[in-house]
């Protein structure tokens, strides 16, 4: 594991990752950063007043299409058509809620003021996406994620009513399937996504998918 000191630095070889899946610390998240982490297999992940921690995971979290699970309950809550689901209408409302919404398990409040601009302007270059649900004209759930032409990497998602974020997921994941998609990346393990049918592969695995097609 080591600093990156400087702009152009590249990553380290993944052989030097830790048993926790950090290969670099410091660095930017500038565009160029960011795209060339993605194509790695490598995201940011830290908190507000640490430096910018980098990694790469072994195992990987993924979702492969057809494992997607909707419980009948679900189905049932999908069919009353209740929701209205779109995609990329309003970016910066979806990660502000995933960098503020109150979760009981604490995620979230890894997106720090500097990371939410980052992903702004990714957003703006097409390579960072999002999916908006809404009910009776208001925001109540979404998700947001890196774009890479053939795998989707998830980053956050979030809801104000019972199973917004999980309607953001399926129509996310139907619509990938239907462009063709590999996979979508989870990135690691948590028991909601297990729910859904996501499931742990080796990072060999999953760097030799991703490395097929890549964003430019």
């Amino acid at each position: 594991m080591i600093w990156l000191t400087e702009t152009d630095q590249p990553f380290p070889p993944l052989s030097e990752t830790t048993e926790e899946g950090i290969i670099a610390l410091g660095g930017d998240l500038s565009n160029e950063r960011l795209i060339d982490a993605y194509k790695q297999g490598i995201f940011p992940w830290y908190c507000e007043g640490e430096p910018i921690i980098w990694y790469c995971p072994d195992p990987r979290m993924v979702l492969f299409f057809d494992n997607l699970k909707i419980s009948k309950s679900m189905r049932g809550i999908l069919r009353k058509n209740n929701f209205t689901v779109t995609f990329n209408q309003n970016f910066e409302s979806v990660i502000a809620n995933c960098k503020t919404i109150d979760r009981k398990d604490g995620l979230g409040t890894w997106i720090t003021k500097d990371m939410q601009q980052a992903y702004i302007e990714l957003h703006k270059k097409g390579i960072a996406q999002s999916v908006e649900v809404w009910q009776n004209d208001e925001l109540v759930g979404g998700l947001y994620g890196i774009d890479q032409g053939h795998v989707f990497c998830g980053e956050s998602m979030f809801s104000k009513v019972s199973n917004a974020s999980k309607i953001a997921f399926i129509y996310l994941v139907e619509k990938l399937k239907r462009e063709k998609y590999a996979l979508l990346d989870c990135q690691v393990y948590n028991d909601h996504l297990a729910s859904l049918g996501a499931e742990e592969i080796t990072r060999d695995i999953f760097l030799q998918i991703l490395k097929n097609k890549s964003i430019s």
